[in-house]
């Protein structure tokens, strides 16, 4: 077990079938003491929600909703059933969107991230997310402690007193982004920050080249996907093949605009549920785009793994006037079965936005999809017919091709 810091992480599919049976239900029940969840969920038996096949059934909640709902509703929009007095702290994210965070050992479950990472007890390590107002540095602070690490809570920005901290307390561990941790280690000069050996980063994108610049600096980065609403979603192990799934957390990839799960290894948007019943999230779009890897890692952990961030699915556009949104695409996808990917892409021509929907779909078909689009989005376009598989797998139903300027 030394490679991982428990059981559940290597469960074999029987196992997990039969602890998201269990859990599942109690989720949703849970869920529905709140109001807006028990609208959302009417008619909806939470004994009958037993795997993913019935949970695909529940609508998804989309998180650019949050805000207007709760400002509707505040402070949680009816989407949660506790008061805020029964929170250990309550936080504000950019939207704004207001969350809390449960009492108890690990509430944003970053433990087994941190674990991966090879962070280990009585380990120092610097936090440099925020502390203030946002839960960055809580949600690590929290994985932290509950593996049996020092925290240095230090946020961000501050250069010379952070490398002041590492010169007292030589932490082994860095945990903020990773264009803030080349901030560091280049304004270290000649000042020894050789204590740091292993990161965990977060936050902002991390390319290959500002990875290979990291590792050849001597310290072994891991990435971690997550959001304020939820803590850790997934997270990178030594394998380094994606991102494993949280034990705690559901993930679903699925068709941008609805909510119905795609293929394996096919690019959609991120739908999360959190497997908590005193923390229920169920179905949260998240506006991120993914896919899942097939099988299992090679450092032995069974959960589902995704490839990562791919993008943003809100692929929303305004021609004409009017906007045009994917769940539109989506609508005329269900009205044609057997179609294969669509692409609606938009252009300016003749001084004039123009719209062509690219379709992998017999040929016969064109026409009736012409009047489709024209009844769905209230628009005129022209259809093209293109070979199945040749439309790129980037979860791209809407591409906006017109020249900025």
């Amino acid at each position: 077990m030394a490679d991982h810091l428990d059981a559940l992480e290597t469960r074999d599919a029987a196992a997990r079938a039969a602890a998201l049976s269990a859990v599942l239900p109690q989720v949703l029940a849970a869920a529905m003491r709140a109001p807006a969840q028990a609208a959302r969920l009417a008619g909806v038996d939470p004994a009958r929600v037993t795997d993913r096949a019935a949970l695909a059934h529940i609508p998804v909640l989309r998180k650019a909703d949050l805000p207007a709902a709760q400002k509707a509703a505040p402070p949680f929009g009816g989407y949660v059933a506790d008061p805020p007095g029964s929170f250990a702290r309550l936080f504000t994210s950019p939207g704004p969107i207001f969350e809390g965070e449960r009492a108890g050992t690990d509430p944003w479950h970053m433990a087994r991230a941190f674990f991966a990472a090879g962070f280990r007890p009585g380990d120092v390590a610097l936090n440099t997310f925020s502390y203030h107002l946002t839960p960055g540095g809580w949600i690590m602070d929290g994985g932290l402690r509950a593996l049996g690490c020092a925290v240095i809570p230090s946020g961000p920005g501050n250069t010379e007193a952070q490398l002041d901290l590492i010169a007292a307390f030589r932490p082994v561990g860095y945990v903020g982004t990773p264009d803030f941790l080349k901030i560091l280690l280049d304004a270290a000069g000649a000042r020894d920050v050789a204590c740091i050996t292993r990161a965990l980063v977060s936050g902002a994108a991390f390319p290959p080249s500002l990875q290979g610049e990291i590792a050849a600096r001597g310290i072994d980065a891991f990435q971690m996907y997550g959001t304020a609403d939820l803590g850790c979603v997934a997270y990178e192990t030594p394998a380094r093949e994606g991102l494993v799934v949280a034990e705690d957390v559901l993930v679903e990839i699925v068709r941008p605009g609805t909510g119905d799960p795609v293929a394996e290894g096919e690019i959609g948007e991120v739908v999360v549920t959190v497997l908590d019943p005193a923390h229920p999230v169920l179905r949260l779009a998240l506006g991120d785009l993914s896919a899942v890897l097939p099988g299992a890692s090679p450092c032995g952990r069974t959960n589902t793994r995704i490839v990562g961030w791919r993008g943003r699915a809100d692929q929303t556009a305004k021609v004409k006037g009017m906007f045009v949104r994917p769940e539109q695409v989506a609508q005329i996808a269900a009205l044609h079965p057997g179609t294969g990917r669509l692409r609606l892409v938009i252009t300016r021509m003749g001084e004039q936005d123009a719209m062509t929907l690219r379709a992998e779909a017999p040929a016969a078909l064109a026409d009736a999809l012409a009047a489709s689009l024209q009844a769905v989005t209230r628009l005129r376009g022209a259809v093209e017919i293109v070979a199945p598989g040749s439309l790129p797998n980037d979860g791209k139903v809407i591409a906006d091709e017109r020249p900025l300027d």
